[in-house]
């Protein structure tokens, strides 16, 4: 079951954290997440899961950057979040989605106990302008059956900024 924006209130500071939380960004079903004003870019035209990728950081000035197509920007929430008992999921909004703005390639999904800021993997159809700030994505969060183990990851969790792909960790 997807919990409803009056839930999501309920359970705020409780099993469910958001800060800043700002009741104007509550959906009926969801909370939207804003852009933070830092971007990553890779500087190599091939990347490798084996080892670490080197990255440019990029501001988002305030009148707003235009992004490229076909090409990979890591951004992040503004919101720092964390979940207990409930799994948070993240999707674009529809709005967004609208001029052609992918806000995740894949990592919409989250685990239970996940702490800190969420990595976006923005990428774009055509040349569009974004800037810091807008409320970008939205939060969910799914009820979970059955006993689980809480989200303890050394790659992800609690995680201060942006954060590149750790996948070479997994080799070694």
């Amino acid at each position: 079951m997807i919990l409803s924006g009056k839930e999501i209130e309920k359970q705020l500071n409780r099993k469910i954290f958001i800060d800043p939380f700002r009741p104007g960004q509550l959906n009926p079903n969801s909370y939207n997440l804003r852009l933070h004003n830092q971007l990553l870019v890779y500087d190599e035209d091939v990347l490798d899961m084996k080892r670490p990728n080197k990255v440019s950081e990029m501001e988002i000035p305030p009148e707003g950057l235009t992004l490229e197509p076909n090409k990979l920007y890591l951004g992040r929430t503004l919101e720092y979040t964390r979940t207990e008992d409930y799994v948070p999921m993240l999707e674009g909004r529809s709005s967004v989605g609208r001029l052609g703005l992918f806000i995740h390639v894949t990592a919409g999904f989250g685990d239970v106990g996940f702490s800190g800021y969420w990595t976006l993997e923005i990428f774009c159809v055509q040349p569009v302008r974004i800037y810091a700030g807008v409320e970008i994505c939205q939060i969910y969060y799914h009820t979970i059956d059955g006993e689980y183990e809480r989200y303890q990851s050394g790659k992800y969790q609690l995680n201060q900024g942006i954060q590149p792909s750790l996948l070479y960790r997994d080799f070694e």
